[in-house]
């Protein structure tokens, strides 16, 4: 009756549950719909103004940060942030560390963790993307978009998932201004891969290698057929694999950078403090997921080297000195990643990047995509040089504790 009190439209409360926990001032009397079998639980669940709940099905919502308008119509989320205008269909599975920018989407049966959709992204139907950042187009007319029946391979057959994977990138994606990038459908991307804007995939294309180079047409890369001996646990994880689990980690640097430093100036009654708080949080728990899986995955690299210490197959090579460089210089790469999480960048330049988008703020209010893409060129190459050199100051401190990776 507290959330009826408060103009919450609720056509039949008896189908409704609400955790103890829910703090009723958290959501929003405005606009807000809750449909019939919907659950709401968490005392970190906050829900903004004309927030559309459960319409195509029963949602289950536990400790998420919602923002204005947005449409979750039926599934299950949890422990995610959905800014202005995201909208997400029927049978979505949205988990731990999701992250939805403004007007991302994802239609049906859609399941995330650990995600990261900037503005516009989308995603069709019966898609698993857990594991990923995708960054690209400037609207929703022109934005990224993952086809339906799309797969990001994100678990190996030796059991680790230090696979996560940059589909643009965070010094460029955040100005909302770069070529969008599509993924066909029947496809998907093995994990860790990385690639540029303007990149296109074919529809039944499986990606397995990174295409840096922008304005590609990737298609028709199936793996060979065969039939071969075969037994899980051995390592030759090309130097790649570790290589793009770095890159990836420093971007979510430079990410948690932009959203202390810039997305902090644009807290209003549409994104308030709590949003951003949210975005932050998720943001922590990616960049500790990520060093826990890349610790993981150097835990097995050497019980695997020292369970075959005596094989003919133990004799020196390229990979496997990398793998031993790696796993023996683990402890000092893993306290240097914990250390950098708060890498602030060269300050000069951010906090002159800073000052002009507070006068761009004055001038036209705290619409956030409205400042951000009327930015100058030259301002957002003054932004994109300091994120780009967290990343690049990340990666190379860290390739230089393990050498044989550069």
């Amino acid at each position: 009756m507290q959330l009826i009190n408060k103009g919450v439209r609720i056509a039949r409360p008896e189908s409704i549950e609400i955790g103890e926990e829910v703090n009723i001032d958290q959501i929003s009397g405005d606009g807000v719909v809750i449909h019939s079998g919907s659950k709401i639980f968490g005392h970190s669940t906050v829900i903004l103004r004309d927030v559309k709940i459960g319409f195509e099905a029963p949602a289950s919502i536990k400790n998420c940060q919602i923002g204005p308008e947005v449409e979750l119509k039926g599934g299950f989320y949890e422990d995610a942030v959905f800014l202005a205008k995201v909208k997400a269909g029927l049978g979505s599975h949205v988990r731990e560390a999701s992250i939805f920018e403004e007007q991302a989407s994802i239609a049906h049966t859609v399941g995330t963790k650990h995600t990261i959709l900037f503005p516009f992204v989308t995603l069709g139907s019966l898609i698993n993307f857990c594991d990923c950042l995708m960054a690209g187009g400037t609207s929703r007319k022109n934005h990224s978009e993952v086809g339906s029946a799309y797969v990001h391979f994100n678990f190996t057959p030796n059991q680790d998932k230090a696979t996560a994977s940059l589909i643009g990138d965070v010094p460029r994606g955040v100005l909302l201004n770069q070529p969008p990038i599509f993924l066909g459908g029947q496809g998907g991307l093995v994990g860790p891969c990385r690639l540029a804007y303007g990149i296109t995939v074919a529809a039944g294309t499986v990606v397995r290698k990174d295409e840096l180079r922008p304005e590609r047409l990737i298609y028709g890369e199936t793996a060979p057929s065969g039939n071969a001996p075969y037994k899980p646990g051995r390592y030759r994880i090309p130097k790649r694999v570790v290589v793009n689990n770095i890159v990836y980690i420093a971007n979510l640097i430079a990410l948690h950078q932009w959203y202390d430093q810039v997305r902090r100036l644009f807290i209003s009654e549409d994104f308030p403090q709590a949003l951003l708080s949210g975005l932050k949080e998720k943001l922590d728990l990616a960049i500790s997921e990520r060093i826990h899986r890349l610790e993981a995955l150097c835990d097995k690299m050497q019980k695997n080297e020292e369970a075959h210490q005596g094989d003919k197959s133990g004799r020196s090579s390229p990979a496997r000195d990398q793998m031993k460089d790696f796993y023996q210089n683990w402890s000092q790469l893993k306290d240097l990643l914990n250390q950098r999480k708060n890498e602030p960048g060269d300050t000069t330049q951010r906090d002159f990047f800073l000052e002009k988008i507070q006068k761009h703020i004055v001038k036209n209010g705290a619409d956030y995509i409205g400042v951000v893409q009327g930015l100058t060129l030259t301002e957002g190459a003054i932004a994109t040089h300091w994120l780009q050199g967290i990343v690049d100051q990340v990666v190379n401190d860290a390739l230089n504790i393990i050498p044989l990776f550069k």
